[in-house]
Parts: C-alpha cells; sequence; structure tokens
C-alpha cells in the first residue's frame, strides 16, 4: 500500500471519529417542553406549528450555538458590536432557499462593511459545504442548527415533526437588540428582500456617514 493511501485512510479515521465524538456529545432536543405557535406560518395552505419561544422587536436577542462547515460551534456572541442580518431557511436543496441565500450574498457586496450577514437552517454543514462551493457562496456566513436545534428554539423557528427551521430574516443591531422580524407567512414565499435591506443599511453608521457626506458635497 502506498504512503499517501496509508495516510489517507489514516487522516479519514480521525475524521469520523472526531465527528462520532461530537455528534455524541450533542443532546437530544425535549421537544415536548417547546412552546407551541399555531398561527403563524401556512404551508399548502394549512398552518404549520412553530416549536420555541417567539421573539419580539425591541427585545434583546437571545444567544444561539449552531455549527459552523467544519462542525466548529458558532454563538451570536462571536458578532458582538455588529449590525446582523439572519437569512433563515428551511433548506438549501429548495428552489426558494437557494434563491434567498444567492440574493443576499449578491446584495453583500452593496452593503457597508460593518454588516454580517448570516443564513441558518438545519441543513448539514456537509450539504451547505457543497452548496456554497456549486453556487459560488462567499460573502455571507452559512451555518448549521441542525446539532442542537438551539437557535431554532430560541427564535421560535423549529416546524414540529419536521426538524426543519421555517422561513424568517431577523435583523439585530449593534447593541444587541432585535430591530426588525419577518416569519415569512407562507413558507413558500420570499421575503421582503428590500426592506430588510433598507433596514439593515439605516443601522449602519458608515451608511449615515456616507449620507452626510453627499448632502455636504450638494450644498457646496
Amino acid at each position: 500500500m502506498k504512503f499517501s493511501t496509508v495516510f489517507l485512510t489514516f487522516s479519514l479515521i480521525l475524521t469520523l471519529n472526531s465527528l462520532s465524538i461530537f455528534v455524541a456529545s450533542a443532546k437530544p432536543l425535549a421537544e415536548d417542553n417547546l412552546q407551541q405557535t399555531t398561527d403563524l406560518v401556512k404551508a399548502n395552505n394549512k398552518f404549520i406549528t412553530l416549536l420555541g419561544t417567539q421573539v419580539d422587536v425591541g427585545q434583546k436577542a437571545p444567544n444561539f450555538k449552531v455549527v459552523n462547515a467544519s462542525f466548529v460551534p458558532v454563538t451570536l456572541e462571536a458578532f458582538s458590536g455588529k449590525n446582523i442580518l439572519i437569512s433563515v431557511v428551511p433548506s438549501l436543496d429548495t428552489g426558494v432557499c437557494a434563491l434567498q441565500t444567492k440574493r443576499f450574498n449578491e446584495e453583500m457586496a452593496k452593503l457597508p462593511q460593518d454588516i454580517v450577514v448570516l443564513t441558518i437552517s438545519n441543513d448539514l454543514p456537509f450539504a451547505q459545504k457543497r452548496f456554497c462551493e456549486a453556487e459560488s457562496i462567499d460573502k455571507i456566513t452559512v451555518l448549521s442548527d441542525s446539532v442542537w436545534r438551539n437557535f431554532g428554539s430560541n427564535y421560535g423557528l423549529l416546524i414540529k415533526d419536521m426538524g426543519l427551521l421555517t422561513r424568517a430574516i431577523f435583523i439585530i443591531d449593534s447593541s444587541g437588540v432585535i430591530a426588525y422580524k419577518e416569519i415569512v407567512a407562507d413558507i413558500s414565499k420570499h421575503p421582503n428582500y428590500e426592506l430588510a435591506l433598507s433596514t439593515i443599511q439605516a443601522l449602519s453608521p458608515i451608511e449615515a456617514l456616507d449620507m452626510e457626506t453627499v448632502q455636504e458635497n450638494n450644498e457646496k
């Protein structure tokens, strides 16, 4: 057996062992203990049940723990002091979710540099990584809630009996307060991109400074 083959096999075993330890440490979600909301979202013209605590504009954004493409835990606290737009999708493998993710990736080029855009779904990190590579998603951060369902339960977004997140947009300002919330009423429809983007742009001090400069130049 060639050295390269041996090395590759050994590396694969280490990766699988590390992943097994990580998955084993994840605690199952006790869905029966979660708050249920039954009148916010429809699928196929029927209301679906959302699990978790609903949050409101003006309240402190709950912390959450998700994972990145390498299964490394990421929390909301990692983006402290930033204006954050969170795009929530049921699955990147569906048409509307893919378009939503690509739209925000494209919009990042027009947004001030102090803004962070996250996409969160319950897709496994492996699937998210494949999607991002295939679709050249490289300007936003894509994270998975598949391990602990912590984000979904803290924001009231878990779809009962499906294990997916409902479609939503949240904006959290630099002080950690929820400044915008849209839970899309029909899960098959797109969110209001224009309103979400204009809201987060208005929060940016960089954007505000640019507008002041334009006004000053116009007065000269």
